[in-house]
């Protein structure tokens, strides 16, 4: 994107407009010649930046200044969301330097000392920089020009920028909600409910507000016993428990709970019985003897007896280290007995705790920017330690490479957890068996083993619908601590208070190739030591998933990356507290924007061809429970997250997917363009089935038009042979009006009478539109009503209604004028018809 002209001098650029120094170095990126960068204006104009969010702002710039991964020398930007960095050439966003504020772990200023050439007097002035080391695997560094003000106050804005006082100052409540409305997640939490229950019912805020949502079926029902919170904090409003446990019962089996999260169900088999629930661990005390009929009753519940009557086996799967689960007794919690619960066996999965993972994380990300194709300080892999190949060119170094990758240990992790969701999959899958997961708070591994456990069993949660309320159930609604675990503020009453830093883990340093950083002169974490990346780690579970079973899932690794950032980055409000308490009494849901409406906002941009889906999902082809052997747990490196800023040529692992989406396009084109043509030749085939009726009609009438004609000109004929059989001359006109001459005339005159289809002089109105018009012209003699008069043998001889005695039997048909010296006959067709001349009258030609 082109950063707009300067126009007015809105804010203050960075630069010390004093400085003229020149430097020159020597080395790798450190050889830049900063005075050769062009300077740019003093004053940028923030008003045109169409790549600024809504109600995104700038706080602070700085020019000159030099990425020094990519050795790219453009201007950073501070605004109110994230750090942004435009390249000095084309103006455009580097993503690479652009990073949210939230997806920043820790940054800090250093100083990195270079020795000039021998061959100088002076010495070059040390570099200035800023490393900024994010939480999706990505360590940055900014070199700024010497002797200027511009990394101190770039620090200074980011510092307060990544640390804001209120909870409120956060991007996503100054944003709002803006398009992406967010709806009652406590409704989707029962629709999620009643939909694991069987229930066809749809849920609804009044539902909530009147309590009315407490369904059940033949095992389980919904309780509404913590509604108010105060039996456990961080549990939902609604809770699933055995039919047969009241909520009385419900309540004492929570104080023997670690934090009052009792056991209740996550995810049931409607047609076995079998279920899938969670809890924290029991407060059995040192010495392991503690016990509660109450807990004991609740557990016991969980496992329905079976078709033939039998009783259903208990697995209480705890996914902490046997020995971490012991020392646990010493603060008042441990591990369950099997011989206080009734049929059931204990498993330890040995997955480790928080720190473990912490640590974990940072040195693969410290592994991935060390060996990487472009790393922090701007060397290649290839070129380390001086030498020209990869790893230094010695096969000890690419060993040493490798073995390092392994000691971070975040692989290991992954496999333990896949191992142990695979295991809980199996149980309930095979065996028909139910299992209660726990470790010591059941937020953390207990969230990650049920919700995996959950996509491995349900085909529905593998789509985006049900990926979103499976998230929003086990994670959200179960009281992860997002904010403790992402490093965000923490939500404490109506104040907003931080954890005091205390990260135990090494910053990664950067490194040059001719010289060494010093201390860091000034830093700031802005996580604290409950930081950790458990649903980063998740859902690297759910890309290894992926990979095993591409068909299985109708999302893609880009949507889960996308959905990745969306989280890390706090834009919206769904991830924000610690609890649904919190959440519920901060308001997120009706301030805060939705994560979840906009990615389906983003894929209902492009439809089916979005990156987001899938190509290869299949639903029939895994319509049930995914078991995948303990050999496929085998993960590896996700290249769409973990190698994208390390390794961007070697991240594109989706080309196949990428191809095949434009396949995919291309033959929904061709679809849709075969659509087109199939609506045209259809209405083709219309109109001319159309103009076919239409031409039959045309004939039909032609034909009726031809035995009309035909009918006529008989009549004509015939007409014309009675007249002449009176001795009168028939003449036809073209406009098709006949005259009839009656020869005998003894007054030796003769006047022509016509009737026309105009006003006669006596008032008589005829119609102009008759087929066929006579007229009888004769010449009368002085006694009109002489029978021997041409008057007397026309009537006589013409018309069939002659009574014997002379007198007229159709007076109304007016076919005579006696008033004047003509007669005249109307023989239009109407007239014949009504007159009904019998055929015998007109004789055969």
């Amino acid at each position: 994107m082109d950063v707009p002209k300067h126009r007015s001098g809105r804010s203050t650029s960075l630069r010390d407009a004093t400085d003229s120094s020149k430097m020159e170095g020597t080395g790798s990126w450190d050889a830049l010649e900063w005075t050769k960068i062009e300077p740019v204006s003093r004053f940028v104009s923030h008003t045109n930046l169409d790549f600024l969010l809504e109600a995104e702002h700038v706080i602070a710039e700085g020019h000159g200044v030099v990425l020094v991964n990519t050795d790219d020398a453009g201007m950073l930007m501070i605004t109110n969301f994230r750090l942004l960095f435009l390249s000095e050439g084309t103006r455009k966003v580097i993503a690479l330097g652009t990073i949210p504020h939230a997806t920043i772990e820790k940054f800090n200023k250093t100083v990195a000392k270079t020795q000039s050439n021998a061959r100088q007097l002076e010495k070059t002035p040390p570099q200035r920089l800023l490393q900024v080391i994010g939480k999706d695997m990505r360590i940055i560094v900014f070199g700024f020009r010497p002797r200027t003000k511009q990394r101190r106050i770039i620090f200074d804005a980011l510092r307060r920028c990544t640390k804001p006082a209120t909870l409120w100052d956060l991007y996503a409540f100054v944003c709002g909600p803006s398009r992406f409305r967010n709806t009652n997640p406590q409704v989707r939490l029962l629709d999620e409910y009643f939909r694991l229950l069987g229930k066809g019912a749809r849920a609804s805020t009044d539902m909530i507000e009147s309590g009315s949502f407490t369904l059940s079926n033949d095992l389980w029902r919904i309780s509404s016993i913590n509604s108010n919170y105060k039996m456990c904090p961080s549990y939902p409003f609604a809770l699933v428990v055995p039919k047969i446990i009241s909520d009385d019962e419900v309540l004492l089996a929570s104080n023997f709970r670690a934090r009052g999260r009792l056991p209740v169900v996550s995810w049931c088999h409607l047609g076995t019985g079998a279920v899938l629930a969670r809890s924290s661990q029991p407060l059995v005390g040192l010495m392991m003897n503690m016990r509660s009929n109450m807990d004991e009753k609740l557990v016991a519940a969980l496992c329905s007896k079976l078709d033939d009557g039998s009783r259903r086996k208990l697995y209480i799967a705890d996914a902490r280290p046997r020995k971490n689960a012991l020392a646990n007794g010493a603060m008042g919690g441990g591990s369950e007995s099997s011989s206080n619960y009734f049929q059931s066996e204990i498993v330890f999965f040995g997955i480790d705790n928080i720190h473990a993972m912490r640590d974990s994380f940072a040195r693969l990300r410290e592994y991935l920017d060390t060996h990487g194709r472009a790393s922090s300080d701007g060397m290649s892999s290839f070129l380390r330690h001086g030498g020209s190949t990869w790893g230094g060119g010695n096969l000890s170094s690419m060993s040493a490479s490798v073995s390092t990758l392994g000691d971070s240990g975040w692989l290991l992790h992954v496999q333990n957890v896949l191992a142990g969701s695979a295991w809980i999959a199996a149980r309930i899958a095979m065996e028909k068996a139910s299992v209660l997961v726990h470790c010591s708070d059941g937020w953390d591994r207990t969230s990650q083993l049920v919700a995996l456990a959950n996509l491995l069993l349900d085909p529905y949660y593998r789509t985006f619908n049900g990926f979103q309320a499976l998230v929003e159930k086990d994670w959200l609604a179960f009281g992860h601590p997002f904010c403790d675990r992402v490093g965000l503020p923490a939500f404490s009453g109506s104040e907003l208070t931080r954890q005091p830093s205390s990260s135990n883990f090494a910053a990664s340093p950067g490194r040059q190739p001719s010289g060494a950083f010093t201390s860091p002169s000034s830093s700031h974490a802005q996580t604290s030591n409950n930081y950790s990346p458990i649903f980063l780690q998740w859902v690297d579970c759910v890309s290894q998933l992926l990979r095993m079973y591409p068909f299985a899932f109708e999302f893609s690794a880009a949507f889960l990356v996308d959905f990745l950032d969306s989280m890390l980055s706090c834009r919206f409000g769904n991830f924000l507290c610690n609890s649904e308490k919190e959440r519920l009494q901060c308001n997120i849901s009706e301030t805060c924007g939705c994560m979840w409406v906009y990615l389906a906002d983003l894929r209902a941009l492009e439809g089916g061809s979005h990156v987001h889906y899938n190509p290869f999902y299949d639903p029939l082809k895994h319509n049930g429970p995914l078991l995948p052997p303990a050999a496929a747990l085998a993960p590896t490196l996700w290249p769409q997250f973990h190698l994208r800023w390390a390794c961007p040529e070697e991240a594109q692992a989706g080309e196949i997917e990428a191809k095949c989406r434009k396949i995919i396009t291309k033959y929904t084109e061709l679809q849709k363009a075969k659509e087109v043509a199939e609506r045209k030749s259809k209405e083709i085939s219309n109109a001319m089935e159309s103009l076919n009726a239409e031409l039959q009609n045309l004939k039909q009438q032609n034909n009726s038009a031809m035995n009309m004609a035909n009918r006529a000109n008989k009549e004509n004929m015939s007409i014309k042979r009675a007249i002449q059989s009176i001795g009168c001359k028939v003449h036809f006109s073209n406009t098709g009006d006949c005259v009839v001459d009656i020869e005998s005339n003894p007054l030796g005159t003769a006047q022509n009478f016509l009737y026309c289809s105009k006003k006669g002089s006596d008032g008589i109105t005829l119609d102009d539109e008759k087929d066929l018009a006579v007229a009888v012209t004769v010449t009368a003699d002085d006694d009109d009503n002489d029978e021997n008069s041409p008057i007397g043998r026309v009537c006589e001889n013409l018309c069939p209604f002659r009574s014997a005695d002379g007198g007229c039997r159709w007076p109304n048909g007016r076919c005579a004028q006696l008033s004047s010296q003509f007669v005249g006959l109307r023989a239009n067709f109407d007239a014949f018809d009504k007159l009904s001349i019998d055929d015998s009258y007109f004789k055969p030609e």
